[in-house]
Parts: structure tokens; sequence; C-alpha cells
């Protein structure tokens, strides 16, 4: 159980404060509701853009790392389909510079030629080193191409291609920045140890006045039904072939959500794991495998990828993913590996409640997805999920009208 308060400022910023005094530090995040769905179709990339320009310097700041390293602290960022993180973790007693940094970015970015010219180049690089020049890079390119049609998830966060990036304008960049980084679009979560009051005082110092901005609106185009199976072969300067089979899921809030997830976690959660205990140790047919979803907002997906061995055809390979589906859909699991699987979810969620940083983290989450007492109320959900319930949600997954698969085959060398 993570004890929280929450506070609203007359700006529209949400900030929750949880007290954890067996830490020296303190983890200072701050959340905002963007990520790539909220992009226009023919300028993706700008929420994973902003993830570097919001390192750029400030009205205030000029180097966002320099005076936090100086008072012993670190950061970091990530970007999602669905909003983007900024995190600090450093002394408490040095909190208020990690508060100050946050706000003027909050406040002012410094959005400018020479700035954006030099993360636009930097994002570039990564989009060419991770999706054009890496093995199996764009595969989500090619996953969420296949999977969504109408919905904004039909590009990666990374963005669709590097020239939308390339051909962002001043004006692009400030427009999304005014649009989505402001108060009113974000949380704000302080986990350590500082008094909930003494947070609060220095907080209004920092943001109180920042102008609340414009809540955005959001009108994504819903995906329509699947109905029929999708397929896509792509040729490439690949190692070994590999194999990626997505289905369409449910939402991060609908109740099917859970057996989902518990579903992923049978099929590949640790050597125990259906795919990896069936399929690469005892059948000895992949060299590697894995499943997961996505748990995105919105609709979204599980994933299972894997490279057949050496000698296995890729016909062979498929049909033995398909034939554990199946088993899935055929009768319900034994309440043994049911409980084995509850209990392994239920440890990694009390381990990741250990740190501080986690947990400053999942309170924004959590709080942008519904509220933040949603956190300590999805262990009860998951710890009442039936073995027919996984039955059920098996049957009406793993369907072949439901599926995208991918297959990547290594290019012929000359």
């Amino acid at each position: 159980m993570v004890h929280f308060t929450r506070h609203i400022l007359s700006n529209g910023l949400r900030v929750l404060i949880h007290e954890d005094h067996t830490t020296p530090l303190v983890s200072v995040n701050v959340s905002y509701f963007v990520g790539s769905r909220d992009e226009h179709p023919n300028k993706t990339g700008f929420a994973h853009l902003f993830e570097h320009l919001m390192f750029s310097g400030s009205q205030h700041v000029e180097d966002f790392d320099e005076p936090l390293q100086r008072a012993g602290g670190e950061n970091n960022a990530y970007t999602t389909n669905d909003y983007t993180t900024f995190y600090e973790i450093i002394p408490a007693d040095n909190i208020e510079t990690a508060l100050w940094l946050e706000s003027d970015r909050m406040l002012a970015l410094n959005i400018n030629k020479k700035s954006l010219d030099v993360q636009r180049r930097v994002v570039v690089e990564e989009f060419k080193e991770t999706c054009l020049n890496e093995p199996y890079g764009d595969s989500w390119h090619h996953l969420s191409e296949l999977m969504y049609e109408q919905h904004p998830y039909r590009w990666p966060v990374i963005g669709l291609e590097p020239e939308h990036i390339e051909k962002a304008t001043l004006t692009d960049v400030q427009h999304f920045y005014k649009s989505w980084y402001v108060p009113s679009n974000a949380v704000l979560s302080i986990a350590g140890p500082i008094k909930t009051t003494d947070a609060l005082t220095l907080v209004d110092k920092w943001f109180g006045n920042i102008p609340s901005g414009k809540t955005p609106e959001r009108h994504y185009t819903q995906e329509p039904p699947q109905r029929q199976a999708r397929h896509k072969t792509v040729v490439a300067d690949v190692p070994a072939a590999a194999v990626y089979m997505a289905f369409r899921t449910p939402a991060r809030l609908e109740p099917d959500f859970y057996p989902l997830d518990l579903i992923s976690d049978i099929l590949a959660q640790g050597h125990s794991s259906r795919l990896y205990r069936h399929l690469l140790k005892e059948r000895r047919l992949f060299s590697t495998i894995d499943a997961y979803v996505t748990a995105n907002i919105d609709p979204g997906l599980l994933v299972i990828e894997g490279r057949p061995a050496d000698g296995v055809s890729m016909d062979d390979a498929i049909a033995a993913i398909w034939e554990e589906l199946d088993a899935l859909k055929a009768a319900p699991i034994d309440q043994r590996e049911l409980d084995k699987i509850k209990h392994r979810f239920e440890s990694t969620i009390v381990f990741s409640e250990m740190s501080a940083m986690n947990k400053a983290q999942n309170l924004a989450f959590y709080e942008m997805l519904d509220r933040a007492e949603l956190m300590n109320e999805e262990v009860d959900t998951y710890m009442k999920v039936s073995a027919d319930d996984l039955h059920r949600v098996a049957n009406e997954l793993f369907i072949k009208e439901n599926s995208a698969t991918l297959i990547y085959q290594p290019a012929t060398r000359q």
C-alpha cells in the first residue's frame, strides 16, 4: 500500500506526494499527458523529439544537467504512445534544485533554431541507428501498420519516418510545446523523505504561478474491429529469420485487460512459462521467444516474437506457437499454474514499491490513467481473476481474424 496525498494547484497541476523516510533520496517526477498518439500523421515523432528538447535549456537554466549534478542528482526521461515522463533522483535536502529545473522548462523552454537543429540531428541519427541500421529495428513500424489503420498507434513512438523531424519547423515545435507541456496537462509526483507540508510549499513556490494553459482536447479515430488475418514478410539484412505475431487487445482500463496480462505471463514470464519451456527447452524449435502486452491506454497489442532454431522452418515455428495458444483455448488452466503466476505478479509489485523512483512514476501514471488510488487497488483485481476468465479471454483473443504475422527473412548474400 502506497499512501499519498493529492493536491491540485490553481493552474490545474496535479501534485501527488508520498512520504518515504526509509531513504535519503527523493524522486521528483513530472509526467505530461502527451505521447505519439497526439501527433499529426504528417508530423510524427514530435513527442519523442521533446524528450530531447526538454534538456536543451530554459529561460533561467542554460544547461539542465549541470546544476542537477552539482546537487548530487541524476535524471532521465522516456516517451510512450500515451505519455512522456521526466524524473530526477536527488538527495532530499536538494529537492528544490529539481523543482526549480522542472518548473523552468515547464514555464519557458528555450526553443530556438539552434536547439532545434541540434536535437533534430540527434533524433534523426537515433532513428537511423535503431530503426534503419539495427536488425529487426523497424519491426514496430511494420507491426503498427499491420494492426492499425485509423488510430494514431499506427506509427511507433520514434515516428513514422525521419523526414517528419527533418522538416519540423520552429513554429511547428513551439506550437506542440504550448499545446501539451502545460500545468493542466501534467502530473507532478514526489516520493521520498520530505514532509508533505514542506513539499507543497516548495511546489507552490516554483509551479504555482505558471499559467495553466489550455487543457488539450483529444479526438482520436477509434480503430474498427479487425475482420481478417494480416501478414507481411520482410526480406532484410538480419542474422536470422524471425516471427512477430500480434493480437488486438483491450484497453488498459477494460476489465479483460487483467486476465490478458496474466495470459502473457503464463506464455512467457520466466523459464517455467509455456512458450519457453515447451518450444525452446523441450522441443528446441526456437532460439529465443518472448511475449508481452503493450498495455496502452487505448486498445493495444499482445505480441509474441521469436527466432526459429537452425533447421526449423518458419511454417513449423508458427504452427507450434498456435498449438500453445490453442491449448490455452481448449480448457481452463490448472489452478496451481494460475496461483503461481499471481504470486509472482504480486511479488513483482511489492518489490517495485521499494523504490521511491518507481512509486513516484507509478503514482503519476495511474493518475493520468484514471486516478492514483488505482495503484493500490489493482493487485486485488489481479488476484480475483479466475481460470475461467483466462479461458474466455484466450478464446476471444487468439483467433486468426484478430492477428497479424510479421516475418523477417535474411537477404541472400552474394
